[in-house]
């Protein structure tokens, strides 16, 4: 297994993949870092959808933003994992919301979304996040039912084309001590 910090350094945003099935393995091992993620209180507010069937896919891809990179990849990808977070779970306390920023549901999302991009990297595979789409008919298309919201889709699979790293800030440019 490669060091964490190796894996962190090339995971990529992967849109171009190998025509190769991920074994069921392979994905159990991804929906296990699922399992393990951190969220509010242990809420574990997600949901994911696998989705391998062609036509399925195919509606998904009607529901992508007008421009975005990654249509094609909702499609050439075997597998695409749809998160699903629960309303009013996360973030809440005897129903009652209990942060200034509301439902949490997209941060515990967003934990959940990174455990699968880098597991998915440890395992040899590539993974997209997608976010521009419309999230109700995708929710009509994956039978999503109501106090639920699709998040994110997560087209993944053997990647064909590896992108260069992006160029990142160096970590004297963010970081701050004691105050902004």
């Amino acid at each position: 297994m490669a060091e964490l910090m190796d894996v962190i350094r090339s995971r990529r945003s992967i849109r171009n993949f190998e025509d190769k099935d991920v074994p069921d393995d392979l994905l159990n091992q991804i929906l296990e870092a699922v399992k393990w993620s951190q969220s509010w209180a242990n809420t574990q507010c997600w949901e994911v959808v696998v989705v391998r069937d062609p036509e399925t896919k195919s509606k998904l891809q009607a529901t992508m933003g007008k421009g975005n990179p990654a249509t094609k990849a909702i499609v050439a990808a075997p597998v695409v994992l749809a998160l699903c977070g629960k309303l009013q779970s996360s973030g809440y306390y005897k129903g009652q919301v209990t942060t200034k920023f509301g439902d949490w549901f997209l941060f515990d999302l967003g934990i959940a979304t990174q455990n699968i991009c880098l597991a998915a990297t440890d395992l040899g595979l590539g993974t997209v996040v997608v976010g521009l789409f419309d999230q109700d008919k995708a929710k009509e298309v994956l039978g999503v039912p109501e106090g639920y919201e699709v998040v994110v889709l997560l087209p993944m699979g053997y990647p064909s084309k590896v992108p260069s790293a992006p160029k990142r800030r160096e970590v004297e440019e963010f970081t701050h001590y004691e105050k902004f």
